[in-house]
């Protein structure tokens, strides 16, 4: 039987011995993945292990290890390859390889690069106008309005994770752009999650709520607009591109827009009162006619810190709308009101993974986040891997078929991704370095809605912007002293019935015995109230 063209990276493993694939794998991920398994990591085991730690489009982008792949690769398939690229490539220096061989080379490996196949957002479309809000959305809304149109025009909008602050948000923005013909309303964010949200919302919000057709344009990632004739429309703008543009002497797309522009949106606002993001807005907003609305649920940068988090009281006028809704506690009302799930925490401590000195404590207990060398050396140790690995085998056994786990590094994602792969439970992995065509496939296939059993492990996308309301269970397991992270990816699974999500959902955080962590969502939510 003939081969099919090219060879994939699991037919490459496939087509060497277990030694040979151990090589790919650094020595200390081999002995904990050994440790998991009782003993050496073979077979198949190994092959569907190193298929998530491998990069082969890393591998291949180097000399070295370049050259090491290409002496694995199956004599069989050798003169197919040489045939593709024109020239020998076994046994000869790979160093002085062109582009355009590198390229080939990627192809023979079925590696396709993300610009070949990008999209454009697409057009502004008309559909049945359903864009409604809930009893408490309305009214933040109502109060939000005034705010922004008389006096010093800034302000918060506070809502827990799940209640809706985006769509809130964009009636407010809506009602600008009806108010002011022409005008511009640019929306801030930090994630392509959030960019990617605000962007459909404002669809469906336009479509419904709109009286004029609207330019909609988008700035991040490679894309840079040209914004020279952009009066009247929405704007979506990443917080890095955006920077980096303003940085430009040449070109600052801020001041060539600003006149036009009546409202300006930053998701996440406990980041805009960082130096580089300030400029950003204030660079926006140099009109003092011109709006500011923050959305947060966490109205705060620490949760210990009050004159830092007083700077961004100050810088939005101390001027918060907050969830109105009866009882004592909103919290409790938006549970027994199905708009959030009911959360159950529970805390699962693995036996001690780190051996800490009293001074590297007393400095963690000091700082706002755990050092970095800390949570890369707790994400491969052996005791930790267990402990993560079994609490995840058990909410599957317990029913929950979407699970979201938050890994503690990029490589920790990716071997808990491998060894649930190799315990044969469907397992995908999401970091930075995630291609988008990727990240978006794995994504959508997490987000149906049916009866089959997935994992989704990331390390740093999916704190924000990401909605799945059909997770059940969160598996918190990177230490952390941020209630503003800790609310976040609590909030991930929190949808309830009336947002199209679950009744009840879990989440179990995994704690290191001498490392800090949280527990309470009402915690997160209250936590700030004294500084407004």
């Amino acid at each position: 039987m003939m081969d099919s063209p090219g060879l994939t990276a699991r037919r490459f493993f496939e087509s060497l011995s277990d030694q040979e694939v151990r090589h790919f794998i650094e020595p200390e991920i081999l002995s904990a993945l050994d440790a998991i398994f009782g003993g050496r990591i073979l077979g198949e085991d190994l092959r569907t292990v190193a298929l998530t730690l491998v990069d082969i489009g890393e591998l291949l982008a180097e000399e070295k290890s370049r050259q090491f792949v290409l002496s694995l690769i199956p004599h069989r398939k050798r003169a197919e390859l040489e045939s593709r690229i024109q020239r020998r490539t076994f046994g000869v220096n790979t160093i002085n390889w062109t582009g355009t061989e590198v390229t080939r080379l990627r192809e023979f490996f079925g590696l396709i690069d993300d610009e070949i196949i990008s999209v454009s957002p697409e057009s502004l479309a008309a559909i049945v106008p359903e864009y409604g809000l809930f009893d408490h959305q309305r009214v933040a809304a109502k109060k939000l309005l005034p705010l922004l149109t008389q006096d010093e025009r800034r302000a918060i909008l506070h809502f827990p994770t799940g209640v809706g602050k985006t769509r809130t948000a964009m009636h407010v923005v809506t009602a600008f752009l009806r108010s002011n013909e022409p005008s511009v309303v640019v929306w801030l964010a930090s994630s392509r999650e959030l960019l990617e949200q605000a962007l459909a919302s404002f669809r469906d919000a336009w479509k419904c709520l709109g009286d004029r057709p609207l330019a909609l344009e988008t700035m991040w990632g490679n894309h840079t607009p040209d914004l020279d004739d952009f009066t009247d429309g929405f704007i979506v703008a990443g917080l890095a591109k955006a920077w980096t543009e303003i940085s430009k002497t040449d070109s600052n797309w801020a001041a060539r827009i600003a006149p036009h522009v009546k409202l300006v949106v930053f998701d996440e606002a406990h980041q805009s009162v960082a130096n580089t993001y300030r400029r950003v807005t204030e660079e926006l907003t140099v009109d003092f006619r011109c709006a500011l609305l923050g959305l947060t649920a966490t109205p705060g940068r620490t949760w210990a810190d009050i004159d830092e988090d007083g700077v961004l009281a100050d810088f939005y006028q101390h001027n918060k709308v907050s969830l109105e809704v009866p009882g004592k506690n909103p919290i409790e009302y938006l549970i027994e009101n199905e708009y959030l799930a009911r959360p159950v925490f529970r805390t699962l401590l693995s036996k001690p993974g780190l051996q800490l000195s009293s001074q590297e404590l007393a400095r963690i207990a000091q700082s706002l986040e755990i050092p970095e060398r800390i949570t890369d050396a707790l994400s491969i140790s052996e005791q930790y891997l267990a402990a993560v690995l079994g609490s995840i085998e058990e909410l599957v056994r317990n029913g929950h078929r979407r699970i979201l786990v938050f890994a503690a590094t990029v490589r920790h994602a990716k071997m808990l991704s491998a060894l649930l792969s190799a315990r044969h439970l469907r397992s995908a992995v999401v970091t930075g370095a995630t291609p988008e065509r990727v990240r978006g496939r794995t994504i959508r296939e997490f987000v149906q809605d049916d009866d089959t059993t997935m994992v989704l492990v990331n390390f740093g996308v999916l704190t924000t912007g990401f909605d799945a309301p059909k997770a059940s269970a969160v598996v918190i397991a990177r230490p952390t002293q941020s209630l503003v992270l800790y609310s976040q990816m609590v909030g991930r699974a929190l949808r309830g019935p009336k947002a199209g999500g679950t009744k009840t959902c879990e989440i179990l955080t995994v704690v290191d015995p001498s490392l800090p962590s949280f527990g309470d969502i009402a915690e997160a939510y209250l936590n700030w109230e004294d500084v407004w």
